[in-house]
């Protein structure tokens, strides 16, 4: 298998939302974002599926040096040979590799977030960093789509954050912050223990609006230029924001169950939006 497919089908295998999102790119794009998807998912599957936190730290400082290892043209991973042979035709800099892992090592060490300013650091890194390099995979002409970018990744990050939140809480992470529940009147051991109630969702209903908003901005600050190019990002929006309107309709039933649209209407929603362009 080559490092391509290894990373096709990692990103096959994931089942998420972002697979529908390139399906329709030109081969030489979409080889690219797949190997930056498997990027993600490898570091991310270190710290969601090993429970030595020791172990996983020091397989997370593997990857940084594997990171190195790709810019200095010698890397060894399938995902990291991907990466390198995608570098000559698109700019992703290091640095921002390096920060998507810095994010996913927060998780190692932070289970808590007092305000949104604390958790903006982490969908940065978790989330906006990965947008702005798909942001110049998927190609722009006006740099006014990086703050597209930047928001776009925020408002999924936080579409991420409501549907996972029961199954984020049995892993001891609970990352609404700290200043929301105590706002709305919602103890972190509601969340522990999956107990519903009205002050709950209107926590969730806060948080949607939240996620709501930064869709929006990210929508107005995209110029029309750059709109074709970056279709792939409106078509895992497309699927995101019905994602969130699904969960809100269902009074944010999230503390026991995982809420998630059907492969079919996926495909649905990616060919829609990107034919309507």
């Amino acid at each position: 298998m080559n490092p391509h497919d290894y990373c096709q089908d990692k990103a096959a295998q994931s089942g998420s939302s972002f697979y529908y999102s390139f399906m329709f790119l030109p081969a030489e794009r979409r080889r690219a974002i797949t190997a930056l998807y498997a990027f993600c998912r490898e570091v991310d599957d270190v710290v969601d599926e090993c429970h030595d936190p020791a172990l996983a730290q020091s397989t997370l400082e593997w990857w940084r040096q594997e990171v190195d290892r790709i810019y200095a043209g010698t890397p060894t991973h399938p995902v990291g040979q991907a990466l390198q042979d995608v570098l000559g035709r698109f700019q992703l800099p290091r640095e921002q590799l390096l920060e998507i892992i810095d994010g996913m090592a927060m998780d190692l060490t932070q289970t808590r977030y007092a305000d949104f300013k604390a958790l903006q650091l982490y969908c940065y890194r978790v989330a906006s960093v990965v947008g702005l390099l798909a942001a110049e995979i998927f190609g722009y002409q006006d740099r006014r789509t990086l703050k597209y970018a930047h928001d776009l990744g925020m408002a999924f990050q936080l579409t991420n954050i409501i549907r996972d939140v029961g199954e984020d809480a049995r892993r001891g992470r609970i990352y609404l912050p700290v200043e929301d529940l105590q706002r709305f009147g919602v103890p972190a051991k509601d969340l522990l223990e999956a107990r519903h109630s009205d002050a709950f969702r209107e926590l969730m209903a806060f948080q949607a609006g939240r996620a709501e908003h930064f869709y929006d901005q990210a929508f107005a600050q995209l110029p029309k230029i750059d709109r074709k190019a970056q279709r792939p990002g409106l078509v895992m929006a497309a699927i995101y924001r019905t994602l969130l309107r699904e969960i809100a309709a269902d009074g944010f039933q999230v503390l026991d169950r995982r809420t998630s649209l059907t492969p079919l209407r996926k495909v649905w929603l990616a060919g829609t939006t990107w034919f309507k362009g």
